[in-house]
């Protein structure tokens, strides 16, 4: 095992297609739902969850007699008859109550209570229309902004604390010459991939005494944690499951956790020793996998005549489920995203009857970008200065919620780069003032922010008689070009064209990886990688110098003499007369016909607690709002981003202007609406919950600084995932204030509100 190299990261060639872009247009990529070996497709069975109607009580009775006799029912499972488990709490990355059936407890409408086999997914679901369930309800809390006044601190807070304080805050508010002091308010929303989450869990028989062998197909954004999680649940041993999941059909965080349904499928399977398969119905997405909070936040901003800054002051309270508490730290920007001499932060949590909170993209830094730039932009115009040159006045050059320096940080880059490619100057600053044909036309903009982050990795990588490579890496493929930059990352350290390399990865047999969330695969995966295959290409080395037959054999060499030859273009050549080489394959046929492998390990930097690695952006917006409907319409975005080294242009530039497009969405489509006397969400579909179509989006422009920051990452990369969303929301809001004069504090916005406001 190795840690991160030390040496210069080699050149990245970059693919020009993505790895796995043909198998994805031609269909032979598989997902979690698609599979059917290795067992006879005649064998599996369908599963359908039964959800409660109520938001709070228990069950009293479940007749399922009617739904016994239905066709091609195998079994019904229900609190009533359920194995008892070890639930407790999941496993990483995030502990999660669990509804399997452990209880007859209903804490939300919409949780899983009763489980129904058959032969075919149709018949599954019309017994379970079938079941009479009788219930005893009791008082449910269900309305969330008329019960603010009993907003607590989180019962267990993590990282970071709920509440930050530095200065005197009170003293800095009363002392500013112009203040803002303003409510901004998000929805919940919910995820939407394409893919709805899906398992298949079957279980080898025990033989010779040995244990049984849990195997899933799960789709997912975390393996491991799949993996943890249901030997944990199950109590088996680890090494006892596997988890597979070679493409994830979208997750953007919910498919970060392991949730009810697989250990559910997992705990049916086993009961009727056949292989299930249990596919969340679209309207099953909203309530049991998860949703981002919705949030209410008082923010203050004081500042002098000039413009400076002396204190923030953001106090964020946002919904929980009675099931446990989750934070949406939308108050983290606040903390460090611009100087100020006094801060305080707080984040509160109100419990509710529904579904629980979870991570989604951009967690904490959508809300918080989303609500503090505008009332930057409300300070701005108070101020009457340009809404960029107040951000510059109030550059943070180093972290102040920390008190330390950034690993790198390029903001001024972004902010003057992308104001000039929008043509910022050209902006009126006075509202309403710019008319094209019916529509008044604003500009915004607003600043982009998310964490840097990585864990450990493992990889494996080696190095074939036919000269091709292979790499092997227990990571996800969300759609975010794992498989294209797992490629790219080998073949550059190995000097091997990436066409040349195989690649493996969502198999919980290979190299441990960690979540893919939080934008940090390609950041904790690339150095691992990195490592082994700098480890095959000393192999190589080390064979070709005791190598007679090789033109780069050095009789008695030492580890030294390694350091005068490199490799390129599958061939191994003396640094100082390049026509000495040797190919990887000649090497490897002379030397036994044996392939060569290396497993690499990487870890964050030991100092990592010194500085604070983060990214950046700069996002500029133009809107058009009809007159006469206030239909607002984003007509162009401008963005640059500070995220290090970019590792493939098609696949990072895509994850950006996707970010873009659900910032589009946040800022003007999405919200979950739930039922304020029965609990359950009323818009559970696609035609009632609202995400942008082709006609909603504009011309989106992006590019990146592509500066390496090599104190966060030997490959000097930060992750992407995340940050293209970030300020996205609050750039549309602020020019469509600057279009009509009319501000609007309140997520979607639509043509109601801009009418009010």
């Amino acid at each position: 095992m190795m840690q991160d190299s030390q040496q210069a990261p080699a050149p990245i060639k970059q693919l020009p297609t993505r790895y796995d872009g043909i198998a994805k247009v031609t269909g032979t990529a598989k997902y979690a739902a698609e599979f059917t070996a290795p067992f006879p497709r005649k064998d599996l069975l369908y599963a359908w969850i039964v959800q409660s109607t109520i938001p709070s009580g228990t069950i009293t009775a479940i007749d399922q007699k009617a739904a016994e006799r239905a066709p091609g029912v195998v079994t019904i499972l229900t609190p009533f008859n359920a194995p008892k488990l070890s639930v407790g709490k999941s496993q990483p990355p995030i502990k999660r109550s669990l509804n399997v059936l452990q209880n007859a407890d209903i804490d939300y409408n919409g949780q899983p209570i009763a489980l129904v086999l058959a032969n075919s997914l149709d018949q599954a679901r019309y017994a379970a229309s079938l079941l009479k369930i009788a219930y005893a309800p009791t008082p449910a809390r269900l309305d969330f902004s008329g019960r603010l006044g009993e907003a607590r601190l989180p019962k267990s807070a993590g990282k970071p604390v709920p509440d930050t304080h530095r200065g005197d805050i009170a003293s800095a508010l009363a002392a500013s010459a112009v203040k803002i002091d303003e409510t901004y308010i998000t929805p919940v929303q919910n995820h939407n991939p394409m893919e709805p989450h899906a398992t298949i869990a079957w279980w080898e028989p025990s033989a010779g005494g040995q244990p049984e062998k849990l195997n899933v197909y799960d789709a997912t954004q975390y393996i491991t944690g799949v993996k943890q999680s249901l030997a944990r649940t199950l109590n088996i041993p680890v090494d006892d499951v596997r988890v597979q999941c070679p493409y994830t059909g979208g997750g953007f965080g919910s498919k970060g956790s392991t949730w009810s349904h697989v250990v559910l499928a997992a705990m049916a399977s086993r009961i009727v020793q056949k292989p299930v398969k249990l596919v969340l119905d679209r309207t099953q997405m909203f309530g049991p996998v998860g949703a981002r909070p919705g949030t209410i936040n008082r923010i203050q901003i004081g500042a002098d005549a000039s413009g400076k800054i002396l204190g923030i002051q953001h106090d964020a309270i946002m919904n929980t489920s009675v099931m446990e508490d989750f934070v949406e730290h939308s108050a983290a920007p606040s903390r460090m995203l611009y100087t100020a001499e006094s801060s305080l932060t707080t984040e509160k949590l109100v419990e509710m009857n529904w579904g629980v909170g979870t991570y989604m993209r951009g967690p904490g830094e959508s809300t918080g970008t989303a609500t503090l730039e505008i009332a930057m932009d409300e300070l701005a115009h108070k101020l009457n200065l340009d809404p960029l040159q107040l951000r510059l006045l109030n550059y943070a050059e180093t972290d102040p919620a920390r008190d330390r320096p950034f690993s790198s940080k390029q903001l001024k880059d972004c902010y003057q780069q992308a104001a000039s490619r929008f043509g910022w100057s050209k902006r009126n600053p006075q509202p309403g003032q710019q008319l094209e044909g019916n529509n008044l036309i604003g500009y915004g903009m607003a600043t982009a922010t998310y964490p840097a982050n990585r864990q450990a990795c493992q990889a494996i990588v080696k190095v074939f008689p036919n000269g091709r490579a292979f790499v092997g890496c227990g990571s996800q493929e969300l759609g975010t070009g794992t498989y294209t930059i797992m490629a790219q990352t080998a073949a550059a350290a190995l000097g091997l064209d990436p066409a040349f390399v195989e690649v493996k990865l969502g198999d919980s047999i290979l190299p441990t990886a960690p979540v893919s969330g939080g934008s940090q695969s390609t950041a904790s995966y690339g150095p691992a990688i990195d490592a082994a295959a700098r480890q095959v290409k000393l192999k190589l080395i080390q064979l070709a110098i005791n190598d007679k037959a090789s033109p780069l054999y050095k009789p008695a060499a030492t580890d030294l003499d390694t350091q005068g030859i490199d490799a390129k273009d599958g061939a191994l050549f003396l640094k100082s007369d390049p026509t000495k080489s040797d190919t990887f394959a000649a090497l490897l046929t002379r030397n036994g016909n044996q392939s060569i492998e290396a497993t690499g390990s990487a870890e964050p930097a030991a100092d990592r607690t010194s500085y604070t690695a983060q990214s950046f952006g700069a996002v500029f917006a133009e809107v058009a709002v009809d007159k006469d409907t206030l239909m607002p319409h984003v007509r162009r975005v401008v963005a640059t981003y500070d995220i290090g080294t970019l590792q493939n242009d098609k696949t990072g530039l895509n994850q950006l202007v996707g970010g873009i497009v659900w910032g589009v969405s946040f800022a003007l489509h999405e919200e979950t609406l739930i039922d304020p006397i029965y609990g359950r969400t009323i818009n559970e579909n696609l035609a009632g919950y609202h995400v942008p179509v082709n006609a909603d989006i504009g011309a989106i422009d992006v590019t990146v600084l592509n500066i390496p920051d090599t104190k966060f990452n030997p490959l000097g990369a930060r992750g992407i995932g995340e940050i293209g969303i970030t300020g996205a929301m609050a750039a549309i809001a602020n020019a469509i204030y600057n279009a009509t004069g009319k501000r609007v504090r309140s997520y979607p916005i639509t043509p109601d509100k801009i009418l009010t406001a």
